[in-house]
């Protein structure tokens, strides 16, 4: 699609009710939900719709590191420093289930996609999958020789992502439980991890600035991008698999073309580091986290002509994924703290360094 087609993406709406940095945020399925964790020790369920009330959910001991709606939209699931996960049900009442999940501060929690496992990952330097309903313990997997940032299950389930302090992003058979491969490139530690939605490749955030792309068919790297000037703290896929969008310390988010191997789009919203960042499982929306406390929602607007193409992606793969040069123009976007409206300004061409 050429980029004069596009519609640039815009602040739809922003939220105020965090006392402390936004660590995670994540979309129910329906989109009528937002769930947001912070530093404050609090896990916040928004509202899509105007006027209608968040729940503020109290609970956990320390800092909330990370939440994941699971598929149904039914449960929401959030990792604590005070070591436990919890499983809410996200409504008024704010029920929820607490177990001690590990022996050391819960980075990150995530569905499968079919609903019935969890993963967690640890401080403690391991992965754990239990399952959802009455969360019963099922293995660990403990290569990692320092922390575990985050871990994913691949979109069918057969494989799991986990990345570590220890630099290195591993890549685990789930029936075996044995590492098939583990991705030493990273120049630092390995903030986040995750599965393109055709489950062919995976894309990781470094505390070496990069974002990397690799091949996990091949066991070969991709793309790095070096659009960052500073630590990259998450990432996501659009669900078309054509974009990823990433957050960083240096207060950005940006968004990368996959396809043409090139940044589209650098964000400004966040006052301090952007900490998190989700698309909407139909990708039309993408919410962003960060230090400044807030939480934005941002309206996608570039992916229109990729929403009927998702299905068609995910069975054609990646295979041409590596561009034909490093060239990109990107747009700035400006905003005011609350203001809705964009300011675009065009930048000199700069570069990205590309591995093959």
């Amino acid at each position: 699609m050429a980029a004069g087609c596009r519609e640039d993406p815009s602040l739809e709406r922003h939220f105020k009710g965090h006392r402390d940095a936004v660590t995670s945020v994540d979309f129910s399925l329906n989109k009528k939900q937002l769930a947001s964790g912070s530093m404050d020790s609090c896990l916040m369920i928004w509202s899509m719709k105007p006027q209608m009330r968040a729940y503020r959910f109290v609970g956990h001991k320390d800092a909330v590191m990370c939440v994941h709606f699971s598929p149904s939209g039914h449960l929401v699931a959030s990792g604590s420093r005070d070591k436990t996960v919890r499983l809410w049900v996200p409504s008024v009442k704010g029920e929820s289930t607490v177990f001690k999940a590990h022996t050391a501060t819960v980075r990150s929690v995530h569905f499968s996609s079919d609903g019935q496992s969890l993963i967690t990952a640890s401080d403690d330097k391991t992965v754990k999958v239990w399952t959802v309903h009455r969360q019963k313990f099922l293995f660990s997997l403990s290569q990692h020789l320092n922390w575990v940032r985050c871990a994913r299950f691949s979109p069918d389930g057969r494989l799991i992502v986990s990345a570590s302090d220890d630099k290195t992003v591993k890549l685990w058979d789930k029936t075996s439980r044995e590492c098939i491969h583990s991705f030493c490139e990273h120049g630092g530690f390995v903030n986040h991890v995750d599965f393109h939605p055709s489950g062919t490749c995976i894309a990781a955030a470094g505390t070496d600035n990069t974002v990397k792309v690799w091949d996990v068919r091949m066991n070969r790297l991709l793309q790095h991008y070096q659009v960052h000037s500073a630590v990259v703290n998450s990432l996501s896929f659009h669900p078309s698999g054509n974009y990823l969008v990433t957050a960083s310390n240096d207060s950005t988010l940006k968004i990368l073309d996959l396809l043409e191997g090139r940044l589209l789009y650098t964000l400004h919203g966040h006052q301090g580091p952007a900490t998190c960042v989700a698309f909407s499982r139909t990708g039309d929306l993408f919410a962003s986290g960060g230090s400044d406390e807030q939480v934005m929602v941002w309206k996608t607007n570039f992916d229109a002509a990729d929403c009927g193409e998702v299905l068609k992606t995910q069975k054609s793969g990646m295979s041409s994924i590596i561009p034909e040069d490093g060239t990109h123009q990107t747009l700035v976007l400006c905003f005011c703290r609350g203001q809705s409206e964009s300011m675009l300004s065009h930048v000199e061409e700069t570069y990205f360094g590309l591995g093959t």
